[in-house]
């Protein structure tokens, strides 16, 4: 396995590049929020990488931070999603959005990437909820076990509220608590606005 590529930049063709490591030219898929932090031609780029081994191809997609690789990692365990959607949604969102989205529970945010339609972006939500969803809590402001937050969240959009509405509300509830108090104090902060 080819675990991480440093050399110099050769080519780059969204969203592929070309990478020479000593001689040999690499040709690397990367997801474009990596393309968009690439130096010019010329330059020393140092990737993690992660190499898919197919029948009629091997290839190699390369990352900017090891946070990228795992997402990608965790996205084509998934059934149903190959690299190239993987590389997608990674193209379409930060792994802080993706991790985000997944704690919030929002597919919203992943159907906004082409290629991915409602049943897809549901299937992700569901698969990578105790992957992802975990490592936002705290980067989002809502410091308490991320199923809570989220079935509070639900229950406020079910019951009409907007997305910005119900996500104010769960960030005013206290560490702790529990989903049916969640929901009623949450109630209260939206009562209040």
């Amino acid at each position: 396995m080819i675990g991480r590529l440093s050399g110099t930049l050769v080519e780059k063709n969204p969203p592929q590049i070309l990478l020479d490591v000593q001689g040999v030219a690499y040709e690397v898929d990367v997801p474009m929020s990596t393309f968009y932090n690439l130096p010019g031609l010329g330059e020393r780029v140092t990737l993690f990488t992660h190499l898919v081994v197919r029948e009629d191809a091997h290839l190699l997609f390369g990352f900017g931070s090891e946070a990228e690789r795992r997402a990608f990692r965790q996205l084509i365990r998934i059934s149903g999603i190959g690299a190239r959607t993987a590389l997608s949604v990674l193209s379409g969102l930060s792994v802080a959005e993706l991790a985000q989205a997944v704690t919030m529970q929002d597919s919203g945010l992943l159907t906004r990437i082409p290629g991915i339609g409602k049943k897809t972006a549901e299937r992700l939500l569901l698969e990578l909820k105790d992957k992802l969803g975990v490592e936002a809590a705290s980067a989002i402001g809502v410091h308490r076990a991320p199923p809570v937050a989220a079935d509070v969240l639900h229950a406020l959009i079910a019951l009409g509220y907007s997305d910005k509405e119900a996500v104010h509300a769960v960030k005013q509830l206290p560490d702790g608590v529990a989903v049916a108090d969640g929901i009623r104090q949450a109630l209260k902060v939206l009562a209040k606005s």
